[in-house]
């Protein structure tokens, strides 16, 4: 069975409001889970104490029995110390500008520049 630790939302139509849980992989978003190990409130503002709440001593049980964090809850993991923080690039590769784009751009800096 693969682990999961995710979110699972709950909240009011516009209103989100998120639990972290620890899931089987194959279980609907919301749906069965077998421990609730935090919160996650959206609405809150990004400094806010109560907007990211988090069970250490559950969370780090549940990474030494293999659990596989979601990419925004390793994120949460990460910023609270409990685990590595995960590498984010700035601009994914896929939207970069391709080669002729980027050739016009350097076109039109050069002519800028003259």
């Amino acid at each position: 069975m693969s682990l999961k630790i995710r979110l699972a939302r709950a909240g009011a139509k516009k209103r989100p409001f998120y639990h972290i849980v620890v899931a089987d992989s194959r279980s609907p978003r919301d749906g069965k889970f077998i421990e609730r190990i935090g919160t996650y409130n959206p609405m809150l503002p990004a400094d806010h104490e109560d907007r990211i709440r988090l069970v250490s001593e559950r969370v780090t049980h549940w990474l030494s029995q293999g659990a596989q964090a979601t990419d925004r809850v390793a994120r949460f993991i990460g910023k609270a110390g409990l685990g590595p923080m995960p590498a984010f690039r700035e601009q994914p590769v896929q939207s970069a500008p391709k080669k002729k784009a980027q050739e016009r751009a350097a076109e039109r800096a050069k002519a800028a520049e003259a």
